[in-house]
């Protein structure tokens, strides 16, 4: 092993916590987030780092340079949700509609934390590390833009942190396999015939048709996919008509598909076309089904899972590290990187403090979410150990 010099993870968590704040404050959606990368610009200034930007996106890459030997990716998501903050925090957002309900802005500072641990240590590395700080993890593919720009070149592995408010602070999740879901958009089209609603029989009501669709679609789900290889279906928007008192010719539906397998993920579609056909024929209407690709299924590749987790039992201790039985329906575009390098994602708990039950904790996306800041050495801790593990090892993950 390496002999530990430079700077210790309680020498930089103050500026860690002090970092998420500031973040926290000033959310940015999307792939372009001009104040995010010049707060991870400014704290890496001056650390020796071989800096890039994103061409598509405000992604940022940074490469401590340790001399030959492999290369490790450790990746930060930086981006927020568009809601309004009901958290309570003194240091809440100040924009209006926006929100780091994710915990990305904390994802950035234990990240930039490791970086500046690690930079202290460079001759004691045998070989690289990257840092990626990408945008656009809501929604819009940051990782891919990333990937687009050459942020995996020459990587030989990659690892992420995601913080879990439902998991007591400083616990460390992971799992083999598929971790997390895929993340599909579906819209049906209900067609009929408009009129007037005091006598639907010269119309073609497609409301009532749309409700019956999303009941089958549910029924379809729990007849049609194995128990073992799950998938969720969800309406979570039907619109129709304009007043009381007239039958709409249109009823539009928006609902999301998620998966833990690239053979489930096909097949739901397939059955969710022929379901909102058939009943829609039923009843004398058409519907129009169209999908839209989100991300895949992210899974986490079995040895750099198992490498994670034993790199953590070193940090938090084994009772702290647990192994999650079924993966997480939420989606992650870790999941792109993930299909072209091994590595792994682990989520690390950051319940509050005073909350005595995890998972009645206000979950990510939730706009109370808050999180104990007491965790984030732990996250910068976890990111220098896997590094410097990984290339004390030579690149191996056994």
């Amino acid at each position: 092993m390496s002999a530990v010099t430079g700077l210790s993870v309680d020498d930089v968590v103050g500026d860690v916590v002090a970092l998420r704040r500031r973040i926290h404050e000033h959310p940015e959606l999307g792939l372009d987030l001009p104040r995010t990368q010049a707060e991870v610009l400014e704290s890496l200034d001056g650390l020796g780092f071989t800096v890039s930007t994103g061409t598509t996106s405000s992604s940022v890459v940074a490469d401590l340079d340790g001399g030959d030997g492999p290369t490790v990716l450790l990746r930060a998501d930086m981006d927020a949700l568009p809601l309004e903050e009901h958290s309570g925090e003194a240091f809440s957002s100040r924009e209006a509609g926006r929100m780091h309900a994710c915990g990305h802005d904390a994802h950035t500072a234990m990240l930039v934390g490791a970086a500046r641990v690690l930079a202290s240590r460079r001759a004691s590395l045998g070989g690289r590390v990257r840092f990626l700080f990408q945008p656009g993890e809501e929604g819009h593919a940051g990782a891919r833009h990333a990937i687009e720009d050459g942020a995996l070149d020459g990587v030989d592995a990659a690892f992420a942190l995601h913080v879990g408010p439902n998991l007591r602070s400083g616990w460390v999740a992971w799992r083999r396999g598929p971790v997390m879901a895929s993340a599909d958009e579906f819209e049906i089209d209900v067609l009929g015939r408009g009129g007037h609603a005091s006598t639907p029989h010269w119309a073609a009501d497609p409301v009532p048709v749309a409700c019956e669709i999303v009941v089958a679609l549910q029924t379809m789900v729990t007849r049609t996919v194995d128990a073992f290889d799950p998938a969720v279906v969800g309406v979570s928007r039907i619109r129709a008509g304009t007043t009381h008192n007239v039958i709409p010719e249109r009823a539009s539906m928006l609902g999301t598909i998620r998966t833990v397998s690239e053979s489930t993920r096909r097949n739901v579609f397939d059955h969710i076309n022929r379901v909102a056909e058939g009943v829609a024929a039923a009843h004398g209407c058409t519907a129009e089904v169209r999908r839209h690709d989100g991300y895949p299924v992210t899974v986490n590749d079995h040895r750099a899972a198992t490498f994670q987790a034993g790199v953590a039992r070193t940090v938090v201790g084994d009772r702290a590290v647990v192994e999650l039985p079924n993966p997480l329906m939420g989606a992650e575009d870790f999941s792109y990187v993930l299909q072209v390098v091994p590595g792994a994602m682990a989520f690390l708990g950051v319940c509050p403090p005073e909350v005595r039950d995890p998972s009645t904790a206000a979950a990510c996306h939730s706009d109370r979410m808050r999180l104990d800041e007491g965790a984030l050495g732990t996250g910068v801790a976890l990111h220098v150990e896997l590094a410097t593990t990984f290339l004390d090892r030579g690149g191996s993950l056994d």
